[in-house]
């Protein structure tokens, strides 16, 4: 996943959050308080996209606007991303990882590990 400024991931949990797709005035108005300009979510939009973040659908003369990722996804691409630009050890990062985690989290890791061990060994 590229990386994503604020405003950026703003946009994101928006559309993450959203029942479906958004046109650039309905992002406007669930970001709320900000002071933007219409243009300026429509850039922000239009970079998403090129990031392959979103993916946008015409909806009569404007675009509706809907992740082309699921926020699970993006998050998994950003700890690859971390560990590949790390330049340690990536067992060492995932095992300092795994101490950080509350239990609940580690459960789930156990299970999806266990998981992927079983179909690997199939």
């Amino acid at each position: 996943m590229p990386h994503l400024g604020e405003l950026e991931r703003s946009v994101m949990n928006i559309l993450w959050d959203a029942p479906g797709p958004h046109t650039v005035r309905e992002v406007l108005d669930a970001l709320g308080e900000r002071d933007l300009a219409y243009t300026t979510v429509m850039t922000v939009l239009d970079r998403l996209g090129a990031k392959q973040m979103v993916r946008r659908e015409r909806d009569g003369r404007a675009f509706r606007y809907a992740p082309a990722i699921s926020r699970d996804a993006a998050t998994a691409e950003l700890l690859h991303a971390a560990l590949d630009h790390a330049g340690t050890d990536r067992t060492a990062a995932l095992v300092h990882f795994a101490h950080t985690v509350d239990p609940a989290e580690a459960e789930a890791l156990r299970a999806a590990l266990d998981e992927i061990a079983s179909r690997t060994s199939r």
